[in-house]
């Protein structure tokens, strides 16, 4: 009896090293993503320092701090939705984001973005940006216009003859 007591010991023990193991590597994990992100929130980055690209984005009324973080993110703008709502949160302009439109870049941090969205946009009417309803209706006024009556003097032309003429010569290089 004292070997199997001896040997279900040694195996319990032996349990017991790879839980404690176990849960050191879990906790370790979790303090390390833990610093990383606080680490994040604080250092603000830039997306994109070198090659900045300016971005047009549209706030619409009512929009919450969660829809405009999942835009800036889905645009290229910052990198975590999740970061961005914490620095909002823990910033000087924490539920002061505007309605509007803005120009934002990939080189700007968090904070300059929550910054210019906080200050505000000039409005656009709707006068402004004159919706069309169709395709069609958008060239509609075009189709009068100079390139038309170009490419209808070309077709003309070729029709009636009149054109410059390609030869096999002239055709095949020189």
């Amino acid at each position: 009896m004292n070997v199997k007591s001896l040997i279900a010991s040694v195996i319990e023990t032996i349990l017991k090293v790879v839980l404690i193991a176990l849960a050191i590597s879990f906790i370790l994990k979790c303090v390390t993503q833990a610093y990383e992100f606080g680490y994040k929130v604080f250092a603000d980055e830039p997306m994109s320092a070198n090659n900045p690209k300016t971005i047009s984005i549209g706030i619409a009324e009512g929009e919450s701090v969660s829809d405009v973080a999942d835009m800036l993110q889905e645009k290229g703008l910052i990198a975590d939705a999740k970061l961005f709502r914490v620095q909002e949160l823990l910033s000087a302009y924490h539920d002061k984001i505007k309605p509007g439109y803005y120009d934002l870049s990939t080189g700007m941090t968090a904070n300059e973005m929550l910054q210019i969205m906080s200050e505000g946009s000039e409005e656009i009417s709707d006068e402004a940006v004159p919706a069309a309803t169709s395709t069609a209706d958008q060239y509609e006024e075009y189709d009068d216009g100079p390139a038309e009556e170009y490419s209808n003097g070309l077709i003309d032309e070729i029709e009636s003859g009149e054109g410059d003429e390609i030869t096999e010569d002239e055709g095949e290089g020189e």
